[in-house]
């Protein structure tokens, strides 16, 4: 089981606490999940997070499941308030990292494109020309490699599956990517290192199997009133996956 631990909190006080969500933990309870981070968080501070009681830890955003990186929750109803807030009023400034294939023509720009549910099925997102809600993404870029390229996101608007579908949209995919590009060819070293040899019998694994969206950074005002910025530095798998990207497909 994939769980939280103590050096997994960021920011811990009287009125916040933030940890590190890894990816493939759900951020909060929803149908099929035995446990998710707000429950896992709770456990290790040895409050609720459930019900009526006035100390329970409480939810003020999410981040998707396979998604890593900052989540932040509060610990009294008036944090929660004015935190949430911010949230719902787009004053919260969110970072994210994210590692697509493709490569932008220009440096930074910006996505303005209406988002709704897919006719199709209903599970996903797509820009759509009717119906659809606002929504605004900015990036730019971070890293250059041979068919894949590191951006920094800014998403300006919430909207489920935002980052993802917005990059979709512009031509540039999250490199792995289950949900919205199933049939993607796995991100495998060999497409980049020369002379790349396996062992024989050995079965050549990929980079990095999961997600390639990280939760970088958020930024908002404190409760107590001062400005404060949260930081999850990329975990060790993607971390190392563009370590290596770096070494062996540089230049694109």
């Amino acid at each position: 089981m994939i769980a939280l631990v103590r050096e997994s909190f960021l920011l811990l006080d009287e009125s916040l606490a933030a940890v590190h969500k890894p990816s493939g933990l759900s951020a909060m309870p929803g149908r099929g999940e035995s446990t998710c981070a707000l429950q896992q968080a709770a456990d290790l501070l040895g409050v609720p997070w459930k019900g009526q009681d006035p100390l329970r830890l409480r939810p003020v955003h999410r981040i998707d499941k396979d998604t890593s990186g900052v989540l932040l929750m509060a610990r009294s109803l008036a944090a929660q308030r004015h935190v949430s807030q911010q949230f719902q009023n787009n004053r919260v400034e969110k970072e994210y990292l994210a590692l697509v294939r493709g490569s932008p023509s220009e440096d930074r720009g910006l996505i303005d494109a209406p988002i709704g549910r897919r006719a199709d099925d209903a599970r996903l997102m797509a820009v759509v020309s009717r119906g659809g809600r606002p929504a605004r993404t900015e990036w730019q870029v971070e890293r250059r490699f041979r068919g894949l390229t590191l951006l920094r996101v800014f998403p300006r608007t919430g909207k489920t599956h935002q980052i993802r579908v917005h990059l979709a949209h512009a031509g540039w995919p999250l490199a792995v990517d289950p949900l919205y590009s199933p049939q993607a060819e796995p991100l495998l070293l060999s497409r980049f290192k020369r002379g790349y040899r396996l062992a024989r019998g050995a079965v050549e694994r990929p980079l990095i199997s999961r997600l390639t969206l990280h939760a970088l950074a958020l930024e908002l005002d404190h409760p107590e009133g001062r400005r404060m910025r949260i930081v999850a530095e990329p975990p060790r798998d993607l971390a190392a996956a563009i370590k290596l990207l770096t070494k062996w497909a540089g230049g694109g």
